[in-house]
């Protein structure tokens, strides 16, 4: 069976092209057709020789990651239903917002998700595998095409805000994420790149550890552990205390950007009194507040927050002097906004 030459290491191809008696650059002339070129076909590596295409075709092959349906929302944003070499099904989402020349790229690192938030419609579905690196940065190379095509411009922001929990699926997240922010690759700035997790605290410690380069997002959405642990299962394994702790490690060993995601769901955590807890959780080091519309799922009882409650939420935390950004929903109408990814249709 041939390999995915997406999935060996740059060690492995110069290997294989000394064992074939040629010089090592070409198999930097390879990786970078591959790479930073973003080529899935042998035939279009155009400085290759033909005996050498020949071979690799041989011994290679590339699963690239193909576009299932478009769907575009009146708002702008684009959700793509995107197919991988063995059928499973994921979403991307780009999130244009014009008027700032920021356009976004929401990716996802898994099929499906295992951990059952109760609002989420991903979390609703049954995690079916983890994406591989080469999928990941499928994404953004996709993406990116349609920012070009649509809006003239390059994609600015990546987010792992899409189906799946990024951090497990740790090894195949920083893999693809290397690729795409290598000079060897697409070149993009990790400081435009933000990971969301639900809280793995295990995991953010090695985040740390590991020295990464891009932001991170804790997706919280409610600031007591009784709370928390109702809606989002994950919190009885890492709870509050046990999350602050690895973040405020995760801070200190790499002082990178700290945002906390807050959907507001009305009367459950939209209170002042849910402001002052949340103020609590501000004090470990330095974070963001995004606070989000809740987006409705089949099959789930909450409702969205009324906006004068929104408003009155974040006044609380700017007296107290907390960075708050109130992100108003964007794809809506296409299942496409924070929660609703579920490869419906």
């Amino acid at each position: 069976m041939k390999l995915d030459i997406r999935n060996i290491d740059k060690s492995d191809l110069d290997q294989f092209i000394v064992d074939l008696g040629l010089p090592k650059f070409k198999s930097n002339q390879i990786w970078e057709w591959v790479w930073k070129k973003s080529k899935t076909d042998f035939s279009e590596m155009r400085n290759l020789p033909k005996d050498l295409i020949k071979t690799l075709d041989k011994n290679f092959v590339f699963h690239p990651v193909t576009v299932d349906k478009i769907q575009k929302s009146s708002d702008g944003t684009i959700k793509s239903r995107l197919k991988l070499y063995d059928d499973h099904l994921v979403e991307s989402v780009l999130i244009p917002v014009v008027k700032d020349n920021r356009y976004t790229a929401c990716v996802s690192s898994q099929v499906g998700c295992s951990l059952n938030c109760s609002f989420c419609a991903t979390g609703k579905m049954k995690r079916m595998r983890n994406l591989g690196p080469a999928e990941i940065y499928d994404q953004v190379v996709l993406v990116n095409k349609q920012v070009k095509e649509h809006f003239g411009h390059h994609l600015t922001n990546i987010v792992f805000m899409g189906m799946g929990e990024p951090l497990l699926n740790y090894k195949n997240l920083l893999t693809g994420i290397n690729y795409i922010c290598s000079d060897a690759g697409l070149g993009m700035s990790p400081k435009r790149i933000t990971v969301s997790t639900v809280g793995i605290a295990k995991m953010i410690k090695k985040l740390a550890d590991d020295e990464v380069k891009f932001n991170l997002a804790l997706s919280l959405h409610a600031a007591t552990d009784e709370k928390r642990s109702q809606i989002m299962p994950i919190n009885d394994q890492n709870d509050l205390s046990t999350l602050m702790e690895a973040l405020n490690y995760f801070y200190e060993k790499t002082k990178n950007r700290i945002s906390y995601e807050y959907i507001s769901f009305k009367g459950f955590n939209d209170t002042l009194e849910d402001a002052a807890n949340l103020y609590q959780l501000t004090k470990h080091f330095p974070v963001k507040i995004n606070i989000i519309e809740y987006n409705p799922i089949d099959g789930v009882n909450f409702e969205k927050s009324l906006s004068v409650s929104i408003d009155n939420f974040a006044k609380y935390l700017k007296k107290k002097g907390v960075m708050v950004t109130v992100r108003r929903s964007r794809g809506k109408d296409i299942d496409a906004a924070c929660g609703q990814l579920a490869n419906k249709g």
